[in-house]
């Protein structure tokens, strides 16, 4: 491992990656999977899938509040939801890939460099 990635960073990147698939597929899979049932079933469903994600999420925020400021976790936190997102949009839910996704990968980037220049 770089010596310039403190492991709490890492610790808390992969949490958050693990808590974003878990995010992504309580907001969004019953809208392909469960399109047919009552919205209040999508919701059960997607709440007990979002346990596991709010499993990994605190505990990750947790360890991430050692090493970076709110606002830094804040801003990691959209990089890393759009990182999960993206695939899981275009190979799970078969939407086209589109520009507009690098536009948005690009504002991130931006964001990136505000929160964490002083660093």
């Amino acid at each position: 491992m770089d010596a310039w990635i403190p492991r709490p960073a890492l610790s808390f990147a992969l949490l958050l990656v693990c808590s974003n698939v878990f995010m992504t597929f309580a907001w969004y899979a019953h809208l392909k999977e469960l399109a047919a049932r009552p919205w209040y079933v999508a919701a059960i469903v997607s709440w007990g899938i979002a346990l596991f994600e709010y499993l990994l999420q605190v505990p990750g925020n947790r360890i991430g509040y050692t090493v970076f400021s709110l606002g830094q976790l804040k801003v990691m936190q959209e990089v890393i939801t759009l990182a999960v997102f993206v695939p899981f949009a275009v190979f799970y839910m078969k939407e086209p890939l589109k520009l507009d996704y690098l536009w948005a990968a690009l504002c991130l980037v931006g964001a990136v460099y505000f929160m964490f220049r002083g660093n």
